[in-house]
């Protein structure tokens, strides 16, 4: 179990804030992550796996045009991916993730390219990261890295 993960529990139900999860190349780990905290059940409200552009569009709301135009790896489809989650789980805070697990480039980037997205009652956005590692360690790193941004926002709320 990823360590943040007990926090960023612990932090939501201090808050009551539902979180919910869209994930591409992790395919459900972030929310496997979070549900293997007890607990979790009074905060976590689910996810979606839209490891396809077709599913981005459809249950997350991804702009079509971005994604023939940018492709599925990009930061912008990774925010709208965490925006749509909003509606599509009802919850009010939210993660995704997309990118490149490899073995090969995909839409024209590097394997290793993730960009993690995220959403809040008041803001979205995305952070950009590149992992160095084979398939399995880069979904890990992807993981854990959208689990630090759950913690990093819920962080930011309880300190205001």
């Amino acid at each position: 179990m990823e360590p943040q993960a007990i926090p960023v529990i612990t932090a939501a139900i201090a808050a009551n804030v539902q979180i919910a999860t869209a994930e591409s190349l992790t395919a459900g780990l972030i929310a496997a992550t979070l549900a293997e905290v007890s607990g979790a059940s009074a905060v976590l409200r689910g996810g979606v796996i839209s490891y396809s552009s077709e599913v981005k569009a459809s249950l997350l709301g991804v702009d079509q045009s971005l994604l023939a135009q940018a492709g599925s790896v990009d930061g912008e489809v990774a925010r709208q991916m965490a925006v749509g989650a909003q509606s599509a789980c009802g919850a009010q805070l939210t993660v995704s993730a997309t990118g490149v697990a490899g073995p090969q480039p995909h839409d024209g980037k590097a394997v290793g390219t993730v960009f993690i997205g995220w959403a809040d009652k008041e803001e979205s956005g995305f952070v950009a990261h590149h992992f160095v590692g084979d398939r399995a360690k880069i979904r890990e790193r992807s993981t854990i890295a959208a689990i630090n941004q759950l913690a990093a926002i819920l962080g930011k709320a309880s300190s205001q």
